[in-house]
């Protein structure tokens, strides 16, 4: 048996079942993919590392999360507990979200310790994620359509929201659910349960999904003949899963918490008085873009799809609306799971009989593919043909200056875009959200038509009794310092 016969049979077909009439059997037109996913890997890599780092040092920061995450890690790189002092002073990172996994960064932070390191880790991260995708693909379904699929995965609009937003943990669970769903697909069930075990280190919801991996394992051995090893396999990941979520949620991020519980419970029950629900037009459309561009729709014939559910449910059951949409990161890590359920629909489509869909999935590849090209003039990989992308504006050099005036280990009250070009060096907190520690240095944004001036008042009003003066401004950012 050749190695694409070998493929077609792992995906559950035999080579005569997947050639329709009068056409050669599949393994004869079917090539290997060679280095495709790698070198797809290596281009994507570069693409999101030039838009991730160019928008940093234009100073285009999105969120405070960067520098959350790097307040963890610079604390993992020097052996100390992960404290995240932007979340509230002495806030340790593992009572908000159980994320360990970001400790293997600490390393490669300590030696380069900035936060272009945690954005390049991402995209690297990212980009691994597509060789599962496209080597898959190109396995089932041939050399051309392989390609096709991976890049469109690649230029998806879930990874390049994600991109766009700096850096979160759930770029580790990329590649993870990528490699553990490839090997589902091809009936490679211990390297499935393996990829998605680590899954828990990632985040405390993904035990769930983890779960669903192993029930939708279950659900391929079904009439495939008894396998008492694959079968214990999958439940006993069924049975991790869900006991890691519990054990996360229940016992370790309250141990972590300072509060004694799961801050996040409150997205979901709400507190007293009616909360908000998603509307319907919004999960129409949020379903919508999953499955319609990336997709055609077509992944809904696969049972590979269930692995979203759990992602898409807690989502859709939050009363905040941050996750209900599809701006931010919160779409990507549906993205390995909906071209690789595409995937493994089009291989059964090759051997229906119904002739409308073998034509319908010959084509969709090459479809999917334009969908994603033509939808990235509207996305952030779009910034990349632009020349004012590689270009530092003199505003931002003279603002870079002005928080260069800040010393190392000065404690700092900031707002976000001072945040990431301070937490390498001091200790920085949210603005508000010191908890009656008087900073060294307050740095933010004047904006809506205030001074610096207004700064110094509202700076005496959070921090009653303390004198502030202005060391500088620039560009529509000052800095204060404490004067006694």
């Amino acid at each position: 048996m050749d190695s694409a016969t070998a493929d077609v049979s792992a995906a559950g077909h035999s080579p005569a079942e997947a050639a329709p009439a009068g056409r050669r059997p599949m393994s004869a037109r079917l090539r290997a993919p060679g280095l495709d996913p790698y070198w797809l890997g290596a281009v994507l890599f570069v693409l999101y590392t030039a838009l991730s780092v160019s928008r940093h040092l234009r100073m285009l920061t999105m969120s405070w999360d960067l520098g959350i995450f790097e307040q963890a890690i610079r604390a993992y790189a020097h052996f100390r507990a992960p404290i995240a002092d932007l979340k509230g002073p002495g806030t340790n990172i593992l009572g908000d979200h159980f994320s360990p996994v970001t400790a293997l960064i600490a390393p490669l932070y300590r030696v380069f310790p900035t936060p272009i390191t945690l954005l390049v880790v991402q995209a690297a991260l990212f980009a691994l994620s597509a060789v599962p995708v496209t080597r898959l693909a190109a396995h089932l379904l041939g050399r051309g359509r392989g390609l096709a699929i991976g890049i469109a995965y690649g230029l998806s609009w879930g990874v390049q929201r994600a991109v766009d937003f700096d850096f979160h943990e759930i770029a580790f669970a990329m590649p993870l659910l990528a490699f553990s769903l490839e090997a589902l697909v091809r009936r490679r069930w211990t390297a499935a349960v393996l990829w998605a075990a680590p899954l828990v280190l990632v985040k405390e919801d993904l035990g769930v999904t983890i779960a669903t991996i192993g029930a939708v394992i279950i659900v391929r051995l079904r009439g495939t003949g008894r396998d008492p090893r694959a079968t214990a396999l999958a439940t006993g990941l069924v049975t991790f899963g869900l006991a890691a979520t519990a054990l996360a949620l229940g016992v370790i991020i309250p141990g972590f918490n300072s509060s004694g519980s799961y801050d996040y419970w409150n997205k979901i029950g709400g507190d007293a008085g009616p909360a908000p629900t998603i509307p319907l037009d919004t999960a129409v459309r949020t379903l919508a873009w999953t499955l319609l561009p990336t997709t055609g729709l077509l992944a809904l014939r696969s049972p590979v799809l269930l692995v979203a559910l759990p992602t898409l449910g807690w989502r859709f059951v939050s009363h905040d609306d941050h996750f209900w949409g599809t701006d931010w990161h919160y779409s990507a890590v549906l993205m390995p799971i909906v071209f690789i359920a595409l995937t493994d629909a089009l291989a059964k489509a090759r051997a229906t009989g119904r002739p409308w869909l073998r034509r319908y999935a010959h084509q969709l590849p090459a479809a999917v593919l334009a969908a994603a090209l033509a939808l990235t003039a509207s996305l952030p990989l779009y910034s990349l043909t632009m020349p004012d992308t590689y270009r530092i504006p003199e505003s931002v050099k003279a603002t870079e200056r002005l928080f260069d005036r800040i010393p190392d280990n000065a404690t700092v009250e900031a707002d976000i875009t001072p945040i990431s070009r301070l937490v390498h060096r001091c200790r920085v907190f949210w603005i508000g959200g010191t908890q009656g520690i008087v900073p060294d240095y307050i740095a933010l944004r004047i904006g809506d038509g205030r001074t610096a001036n207004d700064l110094v008042q509202d700076a005496r009003t959070r921090h009653p009794g303390a004198t502030f003066t202005v060391l500088g401004t620039e560009s529509g950012y000052a800095v204060l310092r404490h004067a006694g």
